[in-house]
């Protein structure tokens, strides 16, 4: 239980943590299952779709930076709309940013639990009960290191996500000795415009590195480590992201990935990958990866999720219990129990591919939101410090909102009606806390700008 007073967040984390936290949860099963899919819709042009996501991603990316650094809270996004909208401007950012984060917990905890147990059937090993329980399982075992230490669960982060970035650097390495770039040969095969919602179908996989922000305070030196980590974590993993395509692309054939379907990279390491010690076919270093991939984006999120809702708490638009660290653990232990709740039951009860569409677009919704605060941010305080500044502005958020704005024309209208019945939700929660005098007032004091001193480089803006 948490003590009446809490304590102030512990910085336990280094620069390398913070980037993996981004790495760990954008490499999830997200390029092991698209791939295929997305070579399927577009064929060998998939490399664009995943590079032109790459681009749209680092738009908002920049935008988180500069946020970051000159708002070093808690909470991310959330963060940031609170300091510049209104109180139910920034309800709404908070409630739909926690229900994305906590929604993606659950389909990476099902994710491990189904690369886990076909992990297991290429070593004929057949595992007892049904996969959910493997998804509990991982979810509760995370929760439980999340709630001890946060120093403990970011050096985890950080190792598993080592482990499987150097899985894909072995199949990287292997692959390119085998690729055919004639494989690429015409590349639109389907036309220039399948490339649209290829892009839309793989961008579910470049989106994580906005959980980074999540933890400013408990980062050393977060106004110069949290951008850095961002924009290093978005680098590393579209540069991984266009390796593994090319090698799957150029060894395996489009027509052989889009065949493939969802084990197209298994399938594209049993071709060129040799057999190791202890580990056995490419296609079985490709399921180890794959199993570590969703436990670094399932411990991700559970970082991400809790401190969003621990940022509310602290704001007073959630209970404010949620909004405190536990006097011993120097945890958000009630926001990381809460969050874990809402995970555990979604594993069980919800249909994950409709709530994955609204996870997603709830992100891109989110997103234009956080572009638009910078801009606004910007305007309202010209002289707030800011030890980064995007490069480019205005241009590079409002391309962000344009892109991200497309991108969400491309999801289905009805997982646009299911978001505004979770928007409406949100309203009536709002409204019931605003009743019982639940929420208030915010707690975290205002942003303090300093004298105005002007440098000619400061009045380009």
């Amino acid at each position: 239980m948490s003590h009446s007073g809490g304590r102030e967040p512990t910085v336990s984390l280094s620069l390398l943590d913070a980037t993996m936290v981004g790495i760990g949860a954008m490499i999830g099963a997200g390029i092991f299952v698209l791939t295929g899919l997305a070579v399927e819709i577009s064929g060998p042009a998939a490399i664009l779709a995943f590079a032109l996501n790459g681009g749209v991603t680092a738009f908002t990316a920049l935008s988180y930076a500069e946020l970051a650094a000159a708002i070093p809270r808690n909470g991310g996004g959330y963060a940031y709309v609170r300091e510049v909208f209104s109180a139910p401007v920034s309800f709404v950012m908070g409630w739909t940013r926690w229900f994305t984060y906590m929604i993606a917990g659950s389909l990476y905890a099902l994710g491990f639990s189904s690369n886990f147990i076909e992990f297991g059937h290429i070593y004929g090993i057949t595992l007892p009960g049904p996969p959910v329980l493997y998804a509990l399982g991982a979810v509760a075992v995370l929760v439980a290191l999340n709630a001890l230490s946060t120093e403990a669960s970011g050096r985890g982060e950080t190792a598993i996500t080592l482990v499987k970035i150097a899985i894909l650097v072995v199949f990287v390495g292997f692959g390119l000795t085998a690729t055919q770039v004639n494989e690429f040969d015409p590349l639109f095969t389907n036309g220039a415009l399948s490339v649209l919602p290829a892009m839309g179908l793989t961008f579910i996989a470049f989106q994580g590195y906005d959980l980074i922000a999540t933890v400013t305070e408990e980062v050393e030196n977060p106004q110069k480590n949290i951008p850095r980590a961002i924009l290093l974590s978005v680098v590393v993993t579209v540069i991984v992201y266009l390796f593994v395509v090319f090698v799957a692309i150029g060894t395996l054939g489009a027509d052989g990935l889009a065949g493939a379907g969802e084990t197209a990279i298994a399938q594209a390491a049993e071709g060129f990958m040799p057999r190791f010690p202890l580990i056995g076919t490419g296609a079985a270093l490709i399921a180890f990866g794959a199993v570590f991939s969703t436990i670094s984006a399932l411990n991700a999120v559970v970082i991400g999720s809790s401190r969003v809702a621990f940022a509310m708490g602290r704001e007073r638009q959630l209970p404010a219990a949620l909004g405190r660290f536990h006097y011993r653990y120097g945890t958000p232990l009630v926001a990381i129990l809460a969050s874990a709740v809402v995970m555990l039951i979604a594993v069980v009860v919800v249909p994950i591919r409709i709530v994955g569409n609204l996870a997603s677009l709830f992100s891109l919704l989110g997103f234009i939101i956080v572009n638009y605060a910078l801009i606004r941010l910007r305007r309202r305080q010209p002289n707030l410090q800011r030890p980064f500044k995007v490069p480019y502005y205005p241009l590079t958020p409002v391309l962000g909102i344009v892109c991200n704005l497309l991108l969400g024309l491309f999801i289905d209208p009805f997982t646009w009606v299911l978001a505004l019945g979770w928007l409406a939700v949100g309203g009536g929660v709002y409204l019931v806390l605003s009743r019982r005098g639940i929420t208030g007032p915010p707690t975290t004091p205002e942003i303090q700008e300093p004298e105005p001193i002007q440098t000619p480089e400061q009045t380009d803006d």
